[in-house]
């Protein structure tokens, strides 16, 4: 059977239009005619009959296997144009329109966080990501998407999985390169025993790993991994989110530094570490608030050790349960939110109540980001600046950051 591709799907497939329906073809672009045998809404065995201007030759060596990267087959140009497409649609859907200000788009090779796969076998350890499709774990060692100190410490993670790791279950490990050693958290590995511990212990100081916490329990440390923000450094409490790549971390801080430029006092919420809370007190007070304890401590830590900003004070505090109410909010010239991907419904319907002046709104999720613009803008607040940006090249994935002001 013979189809068109018309547009791609949110996980990067190409969807045509079937005789019952749509139909999905992996790796395809819209445009492109392709063949194959049709099976439920799949195209089984697909070739490109007429290809696309936007094909391009993937170049990664593990592509064709590796389910890490999902649309290394299109041109950069078109990759960009299509996440900036996912937020405008978004948008879109809850009756709202906008400009793209910006699209910045990480490096390959820039990828300083990620998380790995690693299996033992009879030949000794597999490290990487898993296949297309499979639960079946692929060596990438020639993979562009990870920054060269987090390649460096492969030796060092499949020796972990020797040491941790059961003959049938899997490691799951999260690597986070930062300028005291990388750290590492582990999951899916043996009890941690005392012979475990050592044996971690020794490790992390001949290999200059910082820290290895081990199903949530700390293992190992040799330094407290911190990472560069602004005046300062982030002290990275086991487990921490960080921005994927420096690149991106840059242009999402640049981006709301400058929505809060004049503002006297600032509420960071869901604050995390630091990333922002402290580049942003080089010109505001700012007070940051995040739901786990750990994360205030690491945030309070960092702010000790910064110098030249202006005060900086925290809280924890659970904003799904417990958001700032406009009481609260009006002592503030300007707040930054950065939600999970579940955005944050309850804290932007108190938002959407307040007077603040200035909310800059950064999200990794298009349709509760849309969501939560549809209720800023009802209440008033007009929607500019919009950015995408890519951490996660190849992927599927996409941020997005706005700037919304009172009308």
């Amino acid at each position: 059977m013979k189809l068109t591709i018309e547009r791609l799907g949110h996980h990067g497939d190409g969807i045509a239009r079937g005789p019952e329906g749509p139909v999905f073809v992996p790796a395809m672009l819209p445009g492109e005619e392709v063949e194959g045998e049709l099976k439920g809404d799949r195209l089984e065995g697909a070739k490109i009959v007429t290809p696309s201007v936007h094909r391009r030759k993937a170049p990664c060596p593990h592509y064709r296997a590796c389910g890490g990267c999902a649309l290394q087959h299109a041109h950069d140009d078109f990759v960009a144009g299509w996440k900036a497409g996912v937020v405008l649609h978004a948008l879109n859907a809850q009756g709202l329109t906008a400009e793209v200000t910006a699209i910045h788009t990480s490096p390959a090779n820039s990828r300083r966080r990620a998380t790995l796969s690693a299996r033992r076998t009879k030949a000794g350890v597999t490290l990487g990501f898993h296949m297309r499709g499979s639960d079946q774990v692929i060596a990438v060692p020639e993979c562009l998407l990870l920054d060269a100190e987090v390649k460096r410490h492969f030796p060092t993670l499949e020796e972990i999985t020797k040491l941790g790791a059961s003959r049938k279950g899997e490691l799951s490990i999260t690597i986070t390169a930062s300028v005291s050693g990388p750290d590492l958290a582990v999951t899916g590995g043996k009890p941690l025993d005392a012979m475990l511990l050592q044996d971690l212990g020794q490790l992390c100081e001949r290999s200059g790993i910082a820290r290895i916490t081990w199903d949530g329990e700390a293992a190992a440390t040799r330094a407290q991994p911190l990472v560069p923000a602004g005046p300062g450094q982030i002290h990275l409490a086991p487990g921490a989110f960080l921005q994927a790549t420096a690149e991106g971390e840059a242009a999402l801080v640049n981006a709301v530094t400058a929505a809060t430029k004049g503002a006297k006092r600032v509420a960071d919420l869901f604050a995390g570490c630091g990333t922002f809370t402290l580049p942003l007190a080089l010109q505001s007070e700012v007070h940051g608030i995040e739901g786990a304890a750990p994360l205030t401590r690491a945030l309070d830590q960092s702010a000790r050790m910064a110098k030249g900003t202006h005060k900086i004070t925290s809280e924890t505090r659970d904003l799904f349960r417990n958001p700032l109410i406009p009481d609260e909010l009006r002592r503030y010239d300007a707040v930054v939110i950065d939600p999970p991907r579940a955005g944050a419904e309850a804290q932007i319907g108190e938002l959407a109540r307040s007077n603040v002046p200035v909310i800059a709104m950064v999200s990794c999720n298009p349709v509760t980001f849309a969501r939560d613009a549809k209720a800023l803008t009802a209440a008033g607040y007009v929607m500019s600046d919009l950015q995408i940006v890519d951490q996660f090249r190849w992927a599927t994935h996409v941020e997005m950051v706005a700037t919304f002001r009172r009308g």
